[in-house]
């Protein structure tokens, strides 16, 4: 045993064997999230809607108002949100059901020309109408009609999440001081404390600037005398919120109605205004202001896209990096043997962040050699809980406050 490493030594199951037990654990994982998906996406989206509201209680106590009144404000403010938003998208797509036919003539113009196109580069007359079916007005309208069903089943996942956000709003504001009272539990704080942190940073920025794009859109748009302005710029913001991808799939309805109305022109006009405001404000300006918000690369966000879409629906596509957030904060963030894999997982950022820890320290141990007698409080290091003493290692007995 003297030649064996200690990592083989404590091994007890063959390293094979681990990762086809990991494997399979997580295919049985994904099974299960899909399977309940229709539960989990609700419950999910309100416990994010929870963290983002979280900060504006504590804004609210310390101004003086009551914790009672200051949670039930927060619930006003999120369900609030969600019930005008979900009304506005719904009211948007009952318009477009009933402004879509009118355009049927010029719908029909446009299949005639690309089938004339098609056939003059030698593809056969089965191949076109097997490849036009799918964008046929009926076939459109029928899909169309079987969102708006969906928004009306809807109603049911919406009740779940305004109550669940209720709930979760009621029990979650003291929830960090009861879980410091907790013995042992240091390393899950500090990891939920990102996520949560990282999650709202991305909410919000998300947010503010997917509304700036919304508003932009909305306004070409409105000037360009493309119908339905206001529902494609709920869908521009919506979509916003999906990374990656967001963009093309609230670009491709606008571009395809002003086709229809306008012709290629007007509808190449559409391309490059929701191009350049989407470049301009996110990727350009957004950047300057909150740089890698979330820590995560960007080959992680684009799969997991992927990912939470295959395993819980159009749900799993908008929750795609909160999802991914917790995932990491429970897996990886409170694991301090998997500092590798968060290096990894944070892509281009991930050397950064790693390497500040070890400068704060190099510090601290140069002011301790000058003699520096500045106590902890001061130098911006909060003493160890006393219930956490005997479960964090020697080197840990003082954490920088973030």
């Amino acid at each position: 045993m003297g030649g064996m490493s200690a990592p083989e030594a404590g091994r007890v199951l063959p390293l094979w064997l681990i990762v086809v037990l990991g494997v399979a654990g997580t295919a049985g994982a994904f099974w299960g999230l899909n399977n309940a998906a229709p539960i989990l996406g609700p419950v999910f989206l309100a416990f994010v809607l929870t963290v983002v509201a979280h900060p504006l209680i504590g804004a609210l106590v310390g101004r003086g108002m009551r914790r009672g009144f200051a949670i039930a404000l927060a619930v006003l403010v999120v369900d609030g949100g969600l019930i005008a938003f979900a009304l506005a998208l719904a009211l948007s797509f009952g318009q477009l059901a009933t402004v879509l036919p009118e355009y049927s003539d010029e719908w029909q113009d446009l299949l005639d020309g690309l089938r004339s196109t098609l056939a003059g580069v030698g593809v056969g007359p089965e191949q076109v109408e097997q490849a036009l079916k799918s964008i046929d007005p009926q076939t459109v309208l029928a899909a169309l009609g079987s969102i708006l069903a969906g928004l009306a089943g809807s109603a049911g996942a919406l009740i779940l999440v305004l109550a669940t956000v209720l709930f979760m709003t009621a029990e979650g504001a003291g929830l960090p001081e009861r879980l410091s009272d907790v013995p042992g539990t240091w390393r899950l704080r500090a990891a939920l404390g990102g996520f949560a942190r990282n999650t709202r940073r991305y909410l919000v920025v998300t947010t503010i600037f997917g509304f700036l794009v919304a508003v932009v859109d909305t306004v070409a748009l409105t000037l360009l005398g493309v119908p339905l302005a206001l529902l494609w710029g709920l869908l521009s913001f919506l979509t916003n919120y999906v990374p990656n991808i967001g963009f093309f799939l609230g670009l491709v309805p606008p571009t395809l109605l002003a086709v229809l109305v306008g012709g290629p022109g007007l509808g190449l006009a559409v391309i490059v205004i929701y191009s350049l405001a989407n470049f301009v404000l996110q990727s350009v300006i957004q950047p300057v202001f909150v740089g890698d918000a979330v820590g995560l690369s960007v080959t992680l966000s684009f799969l997991s896209v992927i990912v939470w879409t295959v395993v819980m629906g159009p749900m799993g596509a908008v929750l795609a990096v909160p999802l991914t957030l917790f995932a990491h904060a429970v897996l990886v963030g409170q694991d301090p043997d998997r500092a590798w894999a968060r290096t990894l997982l944070a892509g281009t950022s991930g050397s950064a962040r790693a390497s500040a820890p070890r400068r704060r320290r190099s510090r601290r141990r140069s002011t301790g050699r000058r003699g520096n007698a500045t106590p902890p409080a001061e130098r911006g290091v909060e003493p160890v809980a006393p219930n956490d003493v005997e479960s964090r290692p020697a080197d840990q007995d003082q954490r920088v406050v973030p």
